[in-house]
């Protein structure tokens, strides 16, 4: 697959022909330029150069990771849950990643696990640079990492980002079994019955 390709809604719409490898451990390859990953593999300094990553985005409050020379160093002090606001680094962080691939560097994302605040931020960056639906970039996102599941706080964030963004939703929140949760996982959830 040739992760040089711009994602648009052109190209989602054939993901399924050109699917990337999902990885649950390592570095997820999100696009030619952006990795999602937890934060062990942060901590792997010869998978971090063989995969040209330049700068480090660690989104946690609780997890320091090392330092290696010639690396870019960014934290995003925000815990997961609900209440925290993460939609107040989505442009920052999209930016940045942006302005990383224009000098030619790679970014790599990472929360403790690579489940929720870092698939979030990467989220919003599709959204934002590559011009896609929340929907659509979730699509994408899951594909190169099936365990992402943002919080329910941090997918009101996103479709309030995406509402600003194109002035549309593709997701909505719903009512479940277990609460308030986003339309995609409506299915999922049928016929749970909570403890």
């Amino acid at each position: 697959m040739d992760l040089n390709l711009q994602l648009t809604a052109k190209s989602i719409s054939s993901l399924h022909s050109r699917r990337p490898r999902p990885s649950l451990s390592g570095l997820a390859q999100i696009t030619h330029n952006l990795y999602l990953s937890n934060a062990v593999a942060s901590n792997n300094q010869r998978l971090l150069q063989s995969n040209g990553v330049t700068c480090i985005i660690n989104v946690t409050s609780e997890v320091i990771g090392s330092k290696f020379p010639d690396t870019e160093y960014i934290n995003i002090p925000v815990a997961d849950s609900p209440c925290s606001k993460l939609s107040v680094y989505f442009d920052m962080v999209a930016d940045k990643i942006q302005l990383v691939q224009k000098s030619h560097g790679r970014t790599l994302l990472h929360c403790v696990a690579g489940i929720s605040r870092s698939a979030t931020l990467c989220l919003a960056y599709l959204m934002k640079y590559h011009h896609i639906s929340l929907l659509d970039a979730h699509t994408w996102l899951k594909a190169c990492r099936p365990i992402i599941r943002p919080n329910s706080g941090f997918w009101k964030q996103l479709i309030e980002y995406e509402d600003k963004l194109f002035g549309k939703t593709s997701i909505k929140m719903v009512m479940s079994p277990l609460g308030i949760i986003p339309d995609i996982y409506e299915k999922e959830t049928r016929g749970i019955i909570p403890f």
